[in-house]
């Protein structure tokens, strides 16, 4: 457990930051599983708007340092190139 004040205030930083990062996660996970519905559904108008919501989010959750910028970038990549597969 902190004793010092300055690691007990770290700890509380930490606490808020994680419950934040938590959250973020947790978005882009959701947007992302709605892309993946729409890809196995076969719909590929719905698939599309799905994608065009959920990369928004993995690179915003890159650019806070949820997830890492080539993670966020490989999944963007692979998902567009599922969806132009079912598009095409």
């Amino acid at each position: 457990m902190a004793n010092t004040p300055s690691a007990k205030k770290a700890a509380r930083k930490i606490a808020r930051r994680t419950e934040v990062n938590r959250n973020r996660r947790s978005r882009v996970r959701t947007f992302v599983r709605k892309v993946e519905e729409a890809i196995a559904s076969g719909d590929a108008g719905a698939a599309a708007e799905a994608f065009r919501a959920a990369q928004p989010e993995l690179m915003r959750a890159a650019q806070k340092g949820v997830v890492h910028k080539n993670t966020a970038s490989r999944k963007v990549s692979r998902l567009a190139a599922r969806v132009k597969a079912l598009s095409a």
